[in-house]
């Protein structure tokens, strides 16, 4: 389960999967591959059972330890340097369903915000999130507008003030309007 900023999960477009994790560069001669997690728990994503990777490859984790801000992780039939290097960049993912339901009202997953619509603060239409990115810096919706295409936005409590997963749609305020009413709040 996650909230707001706990989840790094990336969005897997293709059935319904959700990225998990990101296979990095070889660590060793005996295959075993660094990893970077994108779960609440940096380990968490050995957790789900069998990791699908785009291609149709299945992999299952035989073991995982942290290394600095990476997993180093051994992969059931990965056992040479030549095996663990073909697996760079590799992104993994685990079916949606997989990873259960939240507890909470104001938790999510944020592999659930795809195809929500995003509506301003005033509840009308301004379009739907198509993707949610993790490039490192914090959570980034995609939004397709309606007038405007597609456009990349901070995913922050300022820019989405609330989710309404029962609803099908999220609050979306602009960042100017989010510097607009910071002045008036702070008397500029």
């Amino acid at each position: 389960m996650i909230g707001w900023q706990e989840d790094r999960a990336s969005v897997a477009h293709e059935e319904e999967h959700v990225i998990v994790a990101r296979v990095g560069a070889a660590h060793g001669i005996r295959g075993e591959v660094r990893i970077k997690s994108f779960t609440e728990e940096p380990a968490g994503f050995s957790s789900y059972g069998p990791l699908f990777a785009q291609d149709g490859r299945t992999f299952m984790i035989e073991s995982v330890r942290p290394q600095k801000e990476m997993m180093i992780a051994r992969l059931k039939g990965i056992t040479s340097r030549e095996q663990a290097e073909a697996l760079n960049g590799l992104e993994l993912s685990v079916p949606r369903s997989a990873l259960g339901e939240t507890d909470d009202a104001d938790e999510f997953f944020l592999a659930d915000l795809v195809g929500l619509t995003v509506t301003d603060s005033e509840d009308r239409a301004l379009g739907t999130v198509v993707a949610v990115h993790d490039f490192g810096a914090g959570d980034i919706l995609e939004i397709r507008f309606d007038d405007r295409g597609i456009e990349m936005v901070a995913f922050t409590r300022e820019t989405v003030p609330t989710v309404d997963l029962e609803k099908g749609r999220l609050t979306f305020i602009a960042p100017m309007e989010v510097s607009e009413r910071n002045a008036e709040t702070d008397g500029r």
